[in-house]
Formats: C-alpha cells, sequence, structure tokens
C-alpha cells in the first residue's frame, strides 16, 4: 500500500488524540533508523491499535474503513473474486448494491487489481480499506463455503440421480454408464469434490461405498478426514465419472483398474493418480493429487539439516555407487529422490529413470514408466536404460532380487544409481537387500548413502512454548539417549553450550480458525547413513541392522527420531508428532 506521509500522520495522530507527543517522537526516531512505516512502528511497540491505524489512514484517504472480523459473507457474492486472486492480492468481495460491488483491500491504491476485477465482473468496484484480521477471517471462509456448496449440490441432485441408478442398474452397459458419467449433477459432484480436495491441500481423496452411503474422505498432512458423506445412490455415477477422465474401461467392475487424468485450477496444474479397486459395496476409488507445479525443492525445504546436506554432497557428486532413500509408501522418498535428481540435472549429463508412475515431469531427464500389464516391468525397463548410454539411473523402486541384481550391477559398471526401497531405517536396508539374496560384498563395493525418512506434520504459527517437567524427561528417556541429544542440539548449534534440559523449549499444538488442528504441511525427518569403511566391514561379515546403526551413530549420524527431537526444539513439530511416526 502506498503508505500516507509521515508529518501528515503525525498531525492526525496528535490531533485524534491516540497518542502522547512523547511516544510519537520516540516512534519517529525508530521508524527513520530502522527505515520503516511511521504507522508499522507504532503498531509494533503497542503505542496504537492496527484497528485505530487503518480507521485513521482510512479517514485520510477519504475511504471508508469495513471491519470484516466477525462478519460472515454469503457464498454467492463472496465467490465472485476467485479464492487464489483474493489471497494472492488480498481482496476480497463483501457486498453487492445496486450501483456497484463492495469490495474490502488492505491495499486501496492496488488499481490494477480493482480494474482486473472490474473488467472480468462489468461491475463498478467500491474499494474499502480493511485490516489483515478481517482478510483472514473472511478467507477461511472459502473452504467452508464450498464444503456447503457442496452439500448444497448433493441435496439437490440426489434424487434425480437416484432415478438415473435404478433406471441404469449395476449392470449397465458401457455406452450406459458412460450416458450416466456425464450427467451433469454427476459432473458437478466430482468436479467439486476435486476442486474442494486441492483447496484443502489434501494428497488422496478416498470414495468409499458402504451399505447404504458413499464416504469422501481427504489424507491431509498424511491423515485421513471424513470429508463428505454422500447417498449410496451416486455412487455408480461418481465411479463412472472417474473412470472416464481417467480412461479406464467402464463396464469392468471385477478387476482392478489403474489410471490418471490432469486438471488445471486457477492457473495451476494437478495430476490425479487414480486406483479402483473392486469392494463388498461396490468400487471403492483413491485418487493421488500431484501438484505439478511443485518444481525446484530444495534439500533445506525438505527439512535435511545443514550437517546431513553437507554430507549428501560428498556422495552425490561421485560418479558411481547406489544412493538408497528408504520408508513406507508416503513418506517422501521420490520427492527426495527428485530434488537429488534436479542438482545433478546439468548439460554434461544423460539422467534416465524408470518409475511406476512417472509423478513429476523434469525437463532434459528420460523418463519412462513400467507398464506390467504388458509385461514391462523395471528389471526389463532397466536392461534397456543401461544400453541408452545414461551416467545417472533411477529406478523407482527395488521390488525383488532381479531389479536388485541388476542395479548393484549398473553401480558397478560405472553408474551412479538413485533408488527406493521400504525399510523402516537406514540400517534395515542392508538386510533388506541381504534377504533378495544380494551377495555381502556387491553391497558394500556399490552403495554410498542410505537415506531413510518419515514426514511429520509442521505445527502452525500460533503455538505454545513450554520445558519439559522431570516425569516427562524420564518419559523421554525411554525412547532416546537424553545426554547423547543434548550433545546433538548443542553440536548442532540448536541451543547454547551451557544449557540443559530445564533450558530446552518444545511447543504444543494450538487451535485457532486458521489452523483447526494446530497443524498445517508436513516436513522430513531424516538419517543418513554413509557407508564407510568401518559400516563395509560391518556388510562384509553379514553384521545386524543393530550392529551397523550402533556404529554409525559412533561415526556421527543423528537418527530419524533425534533429528525429529531438534525439529521440536525448534518449534517445527512436537514431541507428539515425531513419536506418532516414529515409534514401530
Amino acid at each position: 500500500m502506498k503508505k500516507i506521509e509521515p508529518q501528515q500522520l503525525k498531525l492526525f495522530l496528535l490531533d485524534s488524540g491516540l497518542i502522547s507527543s512523547k511516544d510519537l517522537e520516540s516512534a519517529e526516531k525508530s521508524a527513520a533508523k530502522e527505515n520503516k512505516y511511521l504507522g508499522d512502528v507504532l503498531v509494533k511497540e503497542n503505542k496504537i491499535k492496527e484497528d485505530d491505524l487503518r480507521r485513521l489512514e482510512a479517514y485520510i484517504l477519504g475511504i471508508p474503513f469495513v471491519d470484516l472480523k466477525k462478519e460472515k459473507i454469503d457464498f454467492e457474492i463472496l465467490s465472485l473474486i476467485p479464492e487464489p486472486i483474493a489471497r494472492t492480492h488480498n481482496i476480497v468481495a463483501y457486498k453487492k448494491t445496486s450501483d456497484g460491488l463492495e469490495v474490502a483491500m488492505l491495499d486501496p491504491e492496488d488499481l490494477e487489481t480493482i480494474d482486473f476485477i472490474k473488467k472480468k465482473l462489468n461491475f463498478k468496484i467500491k474499494p474499502r480499506l480493511t485490516d489483515p484480521d478481517s482478510i483472514k477471517n473472511i478467507l477461511t471462509q472459502y473452504n467452508k463455503s464450498l464444503q456447503a456448496e457442496f452439500g448444497d449440490i448433493i441435496q439437490k441432485e440426489a434424487e434425480s440421480l437416484r432415478i438415473v441408478s435404478e433406471k441404469e442398474g449395476d449392470s449397465g452397459t458401457g455406452e450406459d454408464l458412460k450416458k450416466l458419467a456425464e450427467e451433469v449433477p454427476v459432473v458437478r459432484i466430482v468436479d467439486t469434490l476435486l476442486r474442494h480436495a486441492i483447496l484443502q491441500r489434501a494428497s488422496d481423496i478416498h470414495i468409499e461405498p458402504m451399505e447404504k452411503e458413499v464416504v469422501a474422505r481427504y489424507r491431509i498432512d498424511g491423515i485421513l478426514h471424513d470429508a463428505m458423506v454422500l447417498p449410496k445412490t451416486v455412487a455408480p455415477g461418481i465411479i463412472a465419472r472417474i473412470k472416464v477422465l481417467s480412461n479406464l474401461k467402464l463396464d469392468e467392475k471385477r478387476l482392478p483398474q489403474d489410471g490418471r487424468f490432469k486438471i488445471e485450477l486457477s492457473e495451476e496444474k494437478f495430476s490425479f493418480r487414480v486406483s479402483i479397486m473392486p469392494v463388498f459395496d461396490g468400487e471403492k476409488a483413491v485418487m493421488r493429487i500431484l501438484h505439478e507445479n511443485s518444481k525446484g525443492f530444495g534439500l533445506e525445504s525438505l527439512g535435511f539439516l545443514p550437517s546431513q546436506i553437507e554430507n549428501l554432497h560428498e556422495f552425490i557428486r561421485r560418479p558411481h555407487g547406489m544412493i538408497l532413500a528408504t520408508g513406507p509408501t508416503g513418506s517422501g522418498k521420490t520427492t527426495t529422490l527428485y530434488t537429488i535428481l534436479e542438482i545433478l540435472n546439468t548439460p554434461e549429463v544423460n539422467i534416465a529413470t524408470i518409475e511406476d508412475p512417472i509423478e513429476y515431469q523434469i525437463p532434459r531427464i528420460n523418463q519412462t514408466q513400467v507398464k506390467p500389464d504388458i509385461g514391462f516391468s523395471f528389471s526389463d525397463g532397466l536392461r534397456s536404460l543401461v544400453r541408452q548410454d545414461p551416467d545417472i539411473i533411477m529406478v523407482g523402486e527395488i521390488r525383488d532380487r532381479e531389479t536388485a541384481s541388476l542395479a548393484i550391477n549398473a553401480a558397478l559398471t560405472g553408474h551412479l544409481v538413485l533408488s527406493t526401497l521400504h525399510t523402516n531405517s537406514a540400517a534395515g536396508t542392508i538386510p533388506r537387500l541381504l534377504d533378495m539374496k544380494v551377495e555381502p560384498f556387491l553391497l558394500a563395493s556399490t552403495i554410498n548413502v542410505i537415506i531413510a525418512q518419515r514426514l511429520v506434520r509442521r505445527l502452525c504459527a500460533e503455538r505454545e512454548k513450554y520445558f519439559l517437567t522431570k516425569n516427562q524427561l524420564e518419559n523421554l528417556k525411554h525412547y532416546i539417549d537424553t545426554e547423547r541429544m543434548l550433545d546433538i542440539l548443542k553440536k548442532e548449534k540448536i541451543i547454547r553450550p551451557g544449557d540443559d534440559w530445564s533450558k530446552v523449549p518444545f511447543y504444543k499444538s494450538k487451535e485457532s480458525k486458521e489452523c483447526p488442528d494446530g497443524y498445517k504441511d508436513r516436513i522430513g525427518i531424516h538419517e543418513i547413513l554413509k557407508v564407510t569403511e568401518l559400516i563395509k566391514n560391518l556388510v562384509m561379515s553379514n553384521s545386524t541392522s543393530d550392529d551397523i546403526e550402533k556404529q554409525a551413530k559412533k561415526e556421527g549420524m543423528t537418527t530419524m527420531l533425534e533429528d525429529g527431537i531438534i525439529k521440536a526444539v525448534q518449534g517445527i513439530t512436537t514431541i507428539e508428532e515425531i513419536l506418532r511416526v516414529t515409534r514401530e
């Protein structure tokens, strides 16, 4: 916002009696020293309420001020300005009159946005000044209103859908099901379901048929939430619509089917990976949502510690060997490998991948998707890839002995190989590969580094600080070596050298309008096992994963649990969240 001249603001402030001249002089000095706007300094130093400052600014500018902190806006008016524009430009529609649309803004002089909305809606736009809390309150109403709108669609259309479903019957032909999938209510329901899931930042949508109803659930930040309960009659139409979008067989209801489709929402592209499975009460659909614009993650943004990034860079620059990422499904392994590939993706190297499926497309990387239904597996793809003169190969997953042998062979013959495995810890990867009948000496000579990871929920900005009581510290000792943990916190410069546990802060989640359960988004916790000479000797002698982990810790490895505690002390997450994902 174009700020009001300090002299003009000063005169109005003194005239209004909101502040003493002494306080004003002190704030003026701070504003000049920090090169900040006088009004912002006064609010920061609690000399004036933000609400009062905003009202005064509105008075000076000759623009009405509106307080929307407790207002509920009708969805018909709210939705005139699309949510992404409202969020990006801090502008919301709140009142429609016969002579135009009243919009609340943080910057009423943002003429470009006003002009854009005016052209889009063909209304006269009347800008009003408001405060950040009012904008926050209205922005949270988009999702709630969308859910209300969704419920309204279901209510209105359920009856007509019931008639269609009964007429077509469950054993309808492909043509009948295609007609059902193109029914306007069905299209609207599925579109709204997808749109709502994206706005809620869901990673998966589950559509589960029950005996008398259909439950739609969203996985948000790793936790499943019920989103909507729908009448059972809408099930055939919804599944048929998803099949049409994914190009699947409409009349195949006895066998599982996989597909994918893309949509564009607010200039952003989303890819949906679809799995349809026959269950007792019909067909269940699960859709994984992949954000196609999510490019260029950095290792820091994934949650790696500076010391871990240093270790990784040492190994990813090596010309050959193996880098393995391990963890359960949905723990972010592929994202980690894609990030490493982005670092390695330079014109001097040829990078080839074999994946199931291709999650994100990366320019200048040759990506191939396996197709088991036509006999094109990881092992077949890998055999062909090595003949494509690659420098770096990524294998989506090592699932069997054959793929493991081919990947190791590729690493032995001068390629850098990246892949994933399903194991619970970095040290547990070695026994898992030995179970696949891979020779220990081959593992010792090819594996460079193993990354194990999980995803934990991030705390919202509103959180509560606390310190551990004696009982809580004793309880923590059941999970970690507290003395070692204290040394790690000092080494990573998270706490001061002289601090003990009584001075180590932790944080609790705090519910708010913005964050109903106190968490938003996720971040990784990692352990990085470097395959050093001593670790190689342990691998050769068929040592257990416990022995390997013990040695790695002696050599400075931070375990996932310890990495989690570091993030809990930094206020990124909570101890409860770390224990939830690491406890096995």
